[in-house]
């Protein structure tokens, strides 16, 4: 039995990168349908940080103004001495004057729940408790594939968008593991209240001593709430490794309230009383680089983190999913069939340079953050204006100009 989508992009997965991406294409007149696995929408989730390059993505879609006053807004992230409470470092994570953007702190399911509503008003088709299974096969003007319930599909496209442990994904690499980066991160939600900060403190902030980091930033509209966090080096579990030490709520808040010594009073009080279900663990995996986004017959495609999971050091991730879908979705509208090998090269090329660099960047975070890094020297603030300062439309277009030539 086969589902009516043989002239639609199939989409596997609406999470973030799904759910945009088919924003991104219906915006470009490119049909297309969502499959997701789960029987509703994910509702759940901590705060996603929304820096500029991912806001012009979302303004360009006509999301953004629904969404800016329903998180925390903010520049910038400040690193300081956890004992005399010197400033080490500014982190630039938007700017109205310089990028055209504040960040954006905003809750997953806040996000999700608006994608949807627009999914609402613009008819796009999605079809909930359809999970993937395999490629059945592909040719170069379609694909066919079928789902766990033996129901098949056929499109054009096919896209997985279905996150780190990617189903799609093993259709490219059968074999490929996702690597564990050897750190965990441990948060929890507090009333920012709690904290007692001084008149003036700012949040966020990254409190550095020789026993780690600990970090704090406010979300929630009017800031009134803020996770607070550290990050644990562990050796790898396997998946009922993982559950029993996310489960292990006790444990985490031992972890939390923990050699803390160093951390000044606000730290303390932050730590004071955390709530079991405001807990999260999040063990930082990444998926190794990959030769190829997409199959031989450029029939499927991988993207966001199902193609390259970063760990949120940088708040990059979904950032960067963002970039994706709304490049992909440009070159697909601006390619001729006969160009879509080339548009995907170029798309590749492209992604992977700038997730090469994120990447880095994230390396440089995490090493600001570990035990025995030493805290107490000014360093040179990260230039990241390549990374905000990025103009989607016209490095298209210029790639679609040298085509002609």
């Amino acid at each position: 039995m086969s589902t009516p989508s043989s002239k639609e992009v199939a989409i596997i997965g609406s999470g973030l990168s799904g759910l945009t991406l088919a924003l991104a294409l219906q915006q470009n007149n490119i049909k297309c349908r969502v499959y997701e696995s789960r029987p509703a929408p994910l509702n759940i989730g901590g705060a996603v940080m929304l820096s500029p390059n991912a806001l012009k993505v979302l303004k360009a879609l006509n999301v953004y103004d629904r969404l800016r006053h329903k998180g925390y807004n903010f520049d910038n992230l400040e690193y300081r001495t956890a004992g005399d409470g010197k400033l080490v470092e500014i982190q630039e994570f938007g700017s109205e004057e310089k990028y055209g953007f504040k960040a954006l702190r905003i809750y997953r399911h806040v996000l999700i729940t608006e994608l949807l509503e627009m999914f609402k008003e613009q008819n796009i088709p999605i079809t909930f408790g359809k999970k993937f299974l395999r490629i059945i096969s592909e040719t170069d003007k379609e694909v066919e594939w079928e789902f766990s319930d033996g129901t098949t599909g056929n499109a054009p496209l096919l896209i997985g968008a279905d996150g780190i442990h990617s189903t799609v994904r093993r259709y490219l690499y059968p074999d490929l593991e996702t690597k564990f980066t050897g750190m965990v991160g441990i948060t929890a939600a507090v009333p920012t209240s709690q904290l007692q900060l001084p008149e003036g403190y700012h949040i966020p902030v990254t409190l550095m001593s020789q026993k780690g980091a600990f970090v704090i930033a406010p979300q929630q509209e009017d800031g009134s709430e803020v996770l607070i966090g550290k990050q644990l080096r562990i050796e790898e579990k396997d998946r009922a490794g993982w559950n029993d030490l996310s489960s292990n709520k006790e444990e985490s808040v031992r972890f939390l309230q923990s050699n803390n010594d160093l951390f000044p009073e606000i730290v303390h009080n932050a730590v004071s009383k955390i709530s079991h279900d405001k807990i999260n663990v999040w063990p930082f995996y990444i998926v190794p680089k990959l030769e190829n986004w997409a199959s031989q017959n450029r029939r499927v495609v991988v993207l966001g983190d199902a193609a390259h999971a970063i760990p949120p050091s940088a708040g990059q991730g979904i950032n960067q999913a963002f970039e994706d879908v709304y490049i992909f979705a440009l070159l697909l509208a601006k390619a001729n069939k006969e160009d879509i090998q080339n548009a995907l090269t170029f798309w590749q090329d492209y992604r992977q340079k700038r997730v090469g660099k994120v990447l880095e960047l994230n390396q440089q975070i995490d090493l600001r953050r570990l035990p025995g890094t030493p805290s107490d020297q000014r360093r040179e603030p990260f230039d990241l204006s390549w990374l905000y300062n990025v103009d989607f439309e016209a490095d298209v277009e210029e790639w679609v100009a040298q085509q002609g030539n």
